[in-house]
């Protein structure tokens, strides 16, 4: 066992080496502190209930924490991870007991000796969308408008194959529902997805991800059909472009052939001075006027444009510090203050983030 002191925080990197070389156990863990101020200066300091992440005005607090082990050896693999923060609060409301915190648990088999060909099953990260619960890893300090209303998380199987040189993969998914560890009352069905993605070169990722499911009981049920899409670029070693767009489509009514329609593109730019210092900047719009994600009771629905800048700094190579200033513009007044509602939400957000 190995120990490494890290101001009050203590890593430990536990590793088995038995007869098989490829047997490897390890403890690892993650920590995100932050503070939001919201110039609407919400009564409740809550941020507008789409957000999710980062989701509290102007009081220091965890937004993810997490403990993980993690399990592998030549044609297995497992992990556990057991998490707390705003973020957990948010995204696990739905979910009884002690699956309030668990933020991943998943086991997988190899079940071809050639090829690169795995079952998973178990609670997993998101196979949609480009942003992880993980602020660290993505260019951006919060979260697009898009990461935060489509699952971040899925419990359910799923068979993954990569092609030996590497460019492609493809998966395919049975899952218990729409960022859904528990399905929902009354649902007897399961939903599911699949995920492509294309690796032309070590600069160019290409992904098209879907859903196909619903999110209600038998009694009301409406299919829902899914569509992510995105690209990333690294242009340079400095520069790099993310666009994403995802469509999404809902009956109107049980087994009705009229559709709800949603949709929501963004851009990136991201720009790395050097190991330390990098800056982003963020462009986005989501359209949901027929509110089949997000509910506001306006008379245009959700149609809400987004602009973002966030500088980051790494003083080591596993902290990150950041400050992020964001402005939010929607058709309707549908953000909340004081003294009423206004139709622009502007906040800025600070984080320190630790991977152990």
């Amino acid at each position: 066992m190995k120990k490494i002191l890290i101001g009050t925080a203590v890593l430990m990197n536990i590793s088995l080496a038995a007869q098989d070389s490829t047997v490897n156990l390890t403890l690892s863990g993650y920590a995100e502190a932050y503070y939001t101020y919201d110039f609407n200066k919400p009564a409740d300091n809550n941020r507008p209930g789409f957000i999710y992440s980062h989701n509290r005005h102007n009081e220091f607090n965890l937004n993810l924490g997490f403990l993980r082990v993690n399990y592998t050896a030549e044609r297995v693999r497992a992990n556990i991870a057991l998490a707390a923060g705003t973020y957990m609060n948010a995204n696990y409301a739905a979910e009884p007991g002690v699956l309030k915190n668990v933020f991943e648990a998943n086991a997988s088999i190899k079940i071809s000796k050639k090829k690169n060909l795995w079952i998973d099953a178990g609670i997993m990260p998101s196979h949609i969308g480009f942003e992880s619960a993980v602020s660290k890893d993505c260019w951006n300090l919060t979260r697009s408008i898009l990461a935060d209303n489509t699952p971040y998380f899925e419990a359910g199987a799923k068979i993954s194959y990569t092609t030996d040189d590497g460019k492609w993969f493809f998966s395919g998914m049975a899952l218990n529902g729409w960022q859904r560890i528990t399905r929902v009352r009354g649902n007897s069905l399961m939903s599911w997805g699949t995920q492509i993605q294309f690796k032309p070169s070590s600069k160019v990722l290409l992904n098209y991800g879907t859903f196909i499911g619903t999110d209600k009981p038998d009694s009301t049920r409406l299919s829902r059909f899914f569509h992510n899409i995105y690209g990333i670029f690294n242009v340079t070693d400095k520069f790099g472009i993310i666009a994403n767009v995802d469509i999404g489509s809902e009956e109107k009514t049980p087994g009705g052939s009229d559709k709800n329609i949603w949709y929501s593109p963004a851009l990136i730019l991201r720009y790395a001075f050097n190991g330390k210092l990098a800056i982003a900047g963020r462009v986005e719009h989501y359209n949901d006027k027929n509110e089949v994600i997000i509910t506001t009771a306006s008379p245009n629905g959700f149609q809400t444009t987004g602009f973002s800048l966030n500088i980051d700094h790494s003083p080591f190579k596993n902290v990150v510090v950041r400050l992020e200033i964001r402005n939010l513009s929607s058709k309707d007044k549908i953000f909340l203050k004081p003294s009423g509602t206004t139709e622009s939400n502007t906040f800025f957000t600070s984080s320190i983030a630790v991977s152990l």
